[in-house]
């Protein structure tokens, strides 16, 4: 391998015939570099990986493939000695793996004042959303509090997700209608502004709006009418925005405010309600139960003049990725069918929230997400997310002094075996960032390893759309200047990264990994 041969740009002809075979950057099956017929840089006994995605939901499968002696799922080769370290916390189960960076769990979110006031609460959404209204919702906890019910309605399987707009939403409308009355608070996601919003099908996108916007009439009425105070908002923008500045479909999540709906079916008249901050919602159903604001909470009641006439029962709908857009034929909420969310906005009281960058705890001007969006929903207060913790890492040196990280050195160095890094290909998405992978790179450089791998995974979320060769060109450049590193392999997010137990597809990614299964290629 010469030192400007990196293998960014062979894999980057490999994805350009993906492409012309009509795949795109979110579902690449794996293809991975092949020297003398020999795939090149597997995953092997005595070898340490590092696994450089820091969110969670999409990373609990991979992670358990790598660590769970008793998942019996799928048939996988296991490694006896094999080094696997994560970024974050995402779930217990791995807290006996290496963490490179410890969470930071909330004190007293929502769900436990609910439950320590001893109030009954339902959270329920899709599993493609279920961990947004559980684990994140309630502050990084993964039991739920006592007198809390969770249910999670499957989302659908085996099809493209913009074959099927509507996903799993009637169902989940309807087992929200048949908790009514049967508990003090509900939460409960609509997914498909975030779930189609990020496919490049503007049919699709326009048809889940409709979805959204008949489940909104089914649900709010039904609870108004059995008198519950019902709020409708949004974790983040997405599906608003149809294009990019280039005129191409835009996937990805946005800046944009996003709507908080208030209604009181005991005082059907205005309610005053001021703008504000996602954090500022938890407050807003505590004043709504007549339940004291705990001094953790730092956000304030959106409604503090209003007379709620004692403790109220309260449904809390949060439509992922529903931002307020332009009102413009590149708004898909306006171009869409909604007859109920247009009466919503003509007809009821509402403000609008910030969901994006510092004020839900993101680098400054990033877009919001999931994750952001429902922790600070749950928490009451802004909550510093863990791209600005390991991006201050990064900047200020202490990410490569990382034990964690320095202990994968260690134990490649000690073995005989390799480090291989799992490389997220993005500038700027929720999942991760390639500058973690390549600030361990010039780690092991300095330590003296002799090789690191590069395991790619392909985002095709918050990249542009047929980015993937561009973005390998300058990963190659950056391991050319470092003079370590080399690109093996790529898969793309949609296969590798998944939430809702697609264990077979997720295996093709692992096999690869390990056995090099996949489209070779030199």
């Amino acid at each position: 391998m010469s030192a400007a041969d990196r293998g960014g740009a062979r894999l980057a002809e490999a994805v350009k015939r993906a492409y012309a075979a009509g795949l795109d950057d979110y579902h690449l099956e794996p293809m991975v570099l092949t020297e003398n017929g020999v795939p090149v840089g597997r995953i092997r006994d005595h070898d340490a990986v590092v696994f450089c995605c820091r969110r969670g939901e999409r990373e609990v499968e991979l992670t358990e493939m790598f660590t769970d002696p008793d998942l019996a799922v799928v048939e996988r080769r296991r490694l006896d000695d094999l080094y696997f370290s994560i970024l974050t916390l995402y779930h217990d189960k791995f807290k006996n793996l290496p963490v490179a960076f410890a969470p930071e769990h909330v004190k007293l979110p929502l769900a436990q004042v609910l439950s320590q006031a001893g109030k009954t609460q339902f959270h329920c959404a899709e599993s493609e959303k279920f961990a947004h209204v559980t684990f994140f919702f309630n502050g990084g906890e993964n039991a739920p509090f006592p007198g809390e019910d969770d249910v999670c309605i499957p989302s659908p399987k085996g099809i493209d997700f913009d074959q099927k707009p509507e996903l799993s939403l009637p169902e989940v409308a309807r087992t929200v209608r048949e908790a009514l009355g049967k508990y003090d608070f509900i939460v409960t996601n609509f997914a498909n502004g975030d779930v189609i919003g990020h496919t490049q099908n503007t049919g699709a996108k326009l048809e889940a709006c409709g979805y959204v916007s008949r489940a909104l009439e089914q649900v709010v009425e039904a609870a108004l009418a059995a008198g519950y105070v019902v709020a409708v908002t949004a974790d983040h923008g997405n599906i608003e925005k149809l294009y990019t500045a280039a005129g191409k479909p835009d996937g990805a999540h946005t800046t944009n405010l996003v709507p908080f709906v208030l209604m009181d079916p005991a005082r059907p008249g205005p309610i005053a309600l001021r703008d504000g901050t996602l954090g500022d919602v938890a407050p807003t159903v505590l004043d709504v139960m007549g339940i004291p604001q705990p001094p953790e909470m730092t956000g304030r009641s959106l409604a503090s003049g209003h007379d709620w006439g004692g403790e109220r029962k309260m449904l809390l709908i949060i439509c992922d990725g529903w931002g307020l857009g332009t009102g413009d034929d590149g708004d898909a909420i306006h171009l869409a069918d909604t007859p109920y969310w247009d009466f919503l906005l003509a007809e009821r009281s509402w403000s609008r929230l910030q969901a994006s960058g510092d004020a839900v705890g993101l680098g400054a001007g990033k877009a919001g997400n999931s994750e952001a969006g429902h922790s600070n929903l749950g928490a009451g207060r802004r909550v510093p997310q863990d791209d600005v913790r390991l991006d201050a890492a990064v900047q200020d040196g202490s990410f490569a002094r990382n034990p964690v990280f320095l202990k994968a050195v260690e134990h490649v160095r000690r073995s005989g075996g390799s480090l291989h890094l799992l490389a997220y290909l993005t500038h700027k998405s929720s999942h991760g960032s390639i500058d973690y992978p390549l600030a361990i790179c010039r780690m092991a450089k300095a330590e003296g390893l002799p090789e690191v791998y590069f395991h790619i995974i392909f985002d095709g979320r918050s990249t542009e759309p047929g980015s993937a060769p561009a973005l390998l060109a300058e990963l190659d450049g950056q391991l050319a200047q470092i003079g370590l590193g080399r690109i093996v392999d790529g898969v793309g997010r949609g296969v590798i990264l998944d939430r809702d137990k697609n264990y077979d597809k997720v295996k093709r990614a692992y096999d690869a990994l390990l056995n090099g299964d996949g489209a070779q290629y030199q």
